[in-house]
């Protein structure tokens, strides 16, 4: 749960995702070059995320990013696809997915939260280079007007990519607070709720997230919402105060 109040229309954001293909191959050193080539663009796109994130969230926040081409570069990581492709002489796209599973279930299965967390960096590295195998990149548009995003899960990537001016509030169903898009989201100041059983027929409904008491209104009525449009500029308010108090004297118009 993330303070804030968001009053909005919602977007059910569905996630590029295409089921992964078992393809029997010949040429196994084909798909090892698809394969290293897809990890050398990963790494490109990935430094100019870093870039992105350390203008807009800090250094602290931007340091996934450098996490994942750390991961990217992992010998243990590599050593599994390169396997898979050679032992069961299959497409590289299936190779990465695979990995990227196992790898996943590996650190979701953990005691320690920060590496459970860890499962979803490398749910979003291998997606990426599954995208870019397959041709299948797309960026986080958001369309014309601000919107509460509702998702299954979102990533480091995804929340870099989208339009910060359109995003409102975001609510997932899977998620830890100590995941780093969860994190990234905090400094951001985006109202965000964890865990709550979404629905894509709410897609284009209106709703209030309360980030202060964790609750969702779906279609809520006109006097809940004057209620919250209320808190919510005092909210508005309140930090604006803080912003400026912040601010030392010298540095203030």
């Amino acid at each position: 749960i993330f303070k804030g109040i968001a009053i909005g229309k919602i977007l059910f954001y569905q996630k590029g995702e295409q089921p992964v293909k078992r393809v029997k191959i010949e040429d196994t050193a084909e798909q090892i070059k698809r394969y290293e080539d897809a990890r050398a663009k990963a790494a490109e796109q990935l430094q100019g995320l870093y870039e992105k994130a350390l203008k807009e969230v800090g250094e602290a926040n931007a340091a996934v990013f450098e996490v994942h081409q750390m991961m990217l570069e992992d010998d243990d990581y590599i050593d599994s696809v390169v396997n898979i492709i050679e032992t069961q002489q299959v497409n590289a796209e299936f190779a990465v997915a695979t990995t990227g599973d196992n790898f996943a279930k590996m650190f979701a299965e953990m005691e320690d939260d920060y590496f459970k967390a860890r499962a979803a960096d490398v749910k979003d590295i291998s997606e990426r280079m599954v995208n870019i195998l397959s041709g299948n990149e797309s960026g986080g548009a958001l369309g014309d007007e601000p919107v509460i995003v509702v998702t299954e899960s979102i990533t480091p990537t995804e929340l870099m990519e989208m339009d910060k001016d359109k995003l409102m509030a975001i609510v997932t169903h899977h998620g830890s607070d100590m995941s780093h898009a969860a994190i990234m989201a905090k400094t951001m100041n985006i109202p965000a709720l964890l865990e709550i059983d979404t629905d894509s027929e709410w897609d284009g409904r209106q709703a209030i997230v309360d980030g202060y008491t964790g609750t969702l209104y779906i279609d809520p009525d006109e006097e809940v919402k004057k209620e919250y449009e209320i808190r919510r500029q005092a909210d508005k308010e309140e930090r604006e105060e803080l912003l400026v108090g912040s601010i030392p004297e010298s540095g203030r118009s």
